[in-house]
């Protein structure tokens, strides 16, 4: 089989660890590819993604670059092993690689933590308030259908997996009139309704908090498993890239924790009002929901 030529996110992961791994081994390219028995340029595509390793050859390779077995060696060996196909595939003919690599991702993900500064994360979007987002940026009727059902789809793992979500939105996203006010509205009604999934964690940051939601701008922290293997995904709206080195993976979790620390408590749908001695999300949410 030809080198396949956009690997998925996964299958570029996947590569960039066996990499990793081998050059910490202080192994050559050529030692690794004797050690399989083919060619030294299919070690240089295993590691850019482009073609698959057998089970029984990343075993293999593993236990060459000292890769003890544990959760690392079983994380990898299960990221080989799935073949990245899922509901995402029926959306070739309108989302790109990088937005099925998101729902992939989000399908493999145990805890997903979300900072968005302009608008409600598109896991929490209303499919009034996705197609006013979306229509922003594309004017074919046909194509932005296809991308609202692509985003209402990807919102199932909330419900379908035993994914944990916690999102960090800025009060601006609040105020922005998406839509006209009856869809905000509705919007805003959503994330106080979603809030009540046991596994949904939503927060304001508050404008008087400061600037450092700004700073931070707007990212997803990707965890599963396998620290080692989590993923930063950062989007632009012309270059969003995905982050894999653990460092900066550990700087976007701890930053994430300041967020969360600075904004206000949780959305709790189930609280007394009398319960709400100082402002909290809820409260917010209800305020800005109540004007519009």
């Amino acid at each position: 089989m030809p080198p396949r030529k956009t690997p998925s996110e996964r299958q570029r992961r996947l590569g960039a660890e066996l990499r990793k791994l081998r050059t910490g081994a202080r192994m050559s390219g050529d030692e690794a590819s004797a050690l399989l028995d083919i060619e030294r340029t299919r070690i240089s595509h295993i590691e850019a993604g482009r073609v698959d390793v057998p089970r029984n050859g990343l075993h293999k390779l593993l236990r060459a670059y000292g890769c003890a077995e544990g959760p690392l060696f079983e994380g990898l060996m299960e990221m080989a092993q799935d073949r990245g196909k899922g509901w995402w595939d029926e959306f070739r003919d309108t989302v790109g690689p990088m937005g099925r690599d998101l729902a992939e991702l989000e399908s493999r993900s145990l805890a997903l933590r979300t900072h968005e500064a302009v608008f409600v994360p598109g896991m929490l979007q209303t499919e009034e308030y996705a197609h006013a987002v979306i229509t922003e940026a594309e004017s074919d009727p046909q194509r932005v259908r296809r991308y609202v059902e692509f985003r209402m789809g990807r919102q199932q793992v909330l419900e379908d997996s035993p994914v944990t979500y916690r999102a960090i939105i800025h009060e601006a996203a609040l105020h922005a009139q998406i839509g006209g006010a009856s869809v905000m509205r509705r919007q805003l009604l959503r994330l106080i309704e979603v809030s009540r999934l046991p596994n949904v964690t939503v927060q304001i940051f508050p404008f008087e908090a400061g600037a450092y939601s700004a700073f931070s701008r707007s990212f997803v922290v990707f965890g599963g498993r396998v620290a080692e293997l989590d993923t930063v995904y950062l989007e632009h709206p012309w270059s969003s890239i995905f982050l894999r080195d653990g460092e900066r993976i550990d700087e976007y979790a701890k930053m994430f924790e300041r967020l969360s620390d600075l904004a206000l408590a949780p959305v709790d749908p189930e609280s007394a009002p009398e319960s709400h001695e100082s402002r909290d999300s809820l409260s917010l949410i209800q305020h800005v929901m109540y004007r519009l």
